[in-house]
């Protein structure tokens, strides 16, 4: 523990910053490496999610599954991973748990859920195993990571919060390929081992080298007040992402009534973007566009979703986090359109268009709530706003995929797409109701005269 002299700063919207202490002061090394390792952990647990829609294939194969029973295995995974953000916060916040003790937690329970799955056909067991303690994991290395970097990098959060938030869709990539091209019921339990093991290892060890700064902590080469006014002065700054007006504890953000409208839109598109994921590979492979065609689109989906976090985080500085909220959701609605349109006329140019689409859209608005609840909340209870908002993962991953899945079995592929491309359409419209609690229009309006205003060393 640094014993380096450190004082508290409060600003006049009651945020605190801890100033005095450098990363080296606090771990002994840069605070860079808390970027690159929760990038590596999130890019190992990836496959979960993006990389299932390319496994169970095989599986129902093997195990004589159906596909109604791979995909609830995939919604009681999703449930259980964002079931834990919540309570990994207020624990993480309360220093109950430490980042290390919960990233070598997630590493075990994520490797175990891959080895239930590669041993075992027993659906109990597979639901037990991948699905609750492999959604745990998944959960537990998720929360901590986004977190962490949060943590580290507060008066750069979007930035590398998308960059790290991505690593959980991109990183599945190369294994959507091997899965495609190499695995078979013969050889499944072998491919499936190395991935347990693989996460056991990479996330054990990024996870052994976490290290929390203090509560509140901020660099002492930046001046937090001076940070605070300069981000003001921005054109179009402060009017289109002003500061929350207080700081907000989970209950009081509750009541505001804008938590809940944020958690109910991430129901909606949460369930969509899954849907996505999970359904696209099926999609292109009864459209016949054989198997390369069906991993490479969803390696487009995966590539877009994941680095589309990063994009959004400077148009949301320009137009406003809740206006690129907004477009990004109209995008994923439009999406599923397309996608519908190309499969059912085996157009594959504009399959892999609306697959580049459905990734944008089916990813982008994860970091945009990530900022819109400090933006909304304040930043001293964000770790609990956010496990609050992102636990609409629980309802929409039921919606994603076994809810789907007996869609299909109903409707088929054309009323599953159709349906996910009205709720999502129905999504962005709620939108359009947030607004930030405790600021009224007019005091939005003349806090855009104030930004846009000249300052008197503008010189005319």
């Amino acid at each position: 523990m640094t014993t380096t002299q450190y004082q508290e700063i409060v600003d006049e919207n009651g945020r605190v910053y801890r100033v005095g202490e450098t990363p080296h002061d606090i771990m002994g090394r840069s605070r860079s490496w808390m970027v690159w390792l929760p990038w590596i952990a999130m890019m190992a647990v990836s496959v979960f999610e993006y990389g299932w829609g390319a496994v169970e294939g095989t599986l129902e194969e093997k195990y004589g599954w159906t596909l109604s029973d791979a995909f609830w295995l995939a919604s009681i995974w999703a449930v259980f991973q964002a079931a834990v953000a919540f309570p990994a916060g207020r624990l993480r916040e309360k220093n109950i748990v430490s980042a290390r003790t919960a990233m070598l937690a997630g590493a075990v329970c994520s490797a175990v859920g891959y080895f239930t799955i590669s041993h075992s056909g027993n659906l109990a067991l597979a639901f037990a195993g991948y699905s609750v303690l492999g959604g745990i994991g998944a959960g537990l290395v998720y929360a901590t990571c986004v977190n962490m970097v949060g943590k580290w990098y507060p008066e750069k959060r979007g930035a590398r919060t998308g960059f790290v938030n991505g690593g959980f869709a991109y990183g599945a990539v190369p294994f959507i390929y091997v899965f495609a091209a190499f695995l078979t019921p013969a050889n499944y339990s072998t491919i499936l081992d190395v991935m347990g093991v693989y996460m056991l290892v990479a996330v054990g060890i990024c996870g052994f080298l976490f290290k929390d700064p203090p509560k509140s902590w901020w660099p002492e080469d930046v001046d937090p007040l001076t940070w605070v006014r300069d981000r003001k002065s921005k054109t179009g700054g402060l009017a289109k992402n002003p500061p929350a007006v207080k700081q907000f504890s989970p209950m009081e953000a509750v009541r505001t009534g804008m938590l809940p409208l944020m958690w109910v839109c991430l129901v909606i598109i949460g369930g969509v973007s899954l849907f996505g994921i999970n359904f696209q590979v099926p999609f292109a492979k009864v459209s016949h566009f054989g198997a390369f065609v069906a991993a490479s689109s969803a390696g487009v989906l995966a590539v877009v979703n994941g680095t589309g976090r990063a994009v959004v985080g400077w148009a949301s500085d320009k137009l406003g986090r809740r206006q690129t909220l907004t477009l990004v959701l109209v995008i994923a609605a439009v999406a599923q359109f397309g996608v519908l349109y190309a499969g059912n006329t085996h157009n594959l140019v504009l399959f892999m268009v609306f697959a580049f689409l459905t990734g944008f859209g089916g990813g982008a608005f994860y970091p945009l709530f990530a900022a819109l609840v400090p933006d909304y909340f304040g930043e001293n209870n964000n770790a609990s706003n956010y496990g609050l908002v992102y636990s609409a993962k629980l309802v929409g991953g039921v919606g994603g995929g076994g809810l789907a899945a007996g869609v299909i079995s109903v409707w088929g592929y054309t009323g599953a797409y159709i349906l996910a491309g009205c709720i999502a359409l129905l999504s962005a419209v709620l939108t359009l109701f947030l607004r930030q609690p405790g600021r009224k229009r007019h005091q939005l309006a003349e806090t855009e005269l104030v930004a846009r205003r000249p300052s008197a060393s503008a010189g005319g």
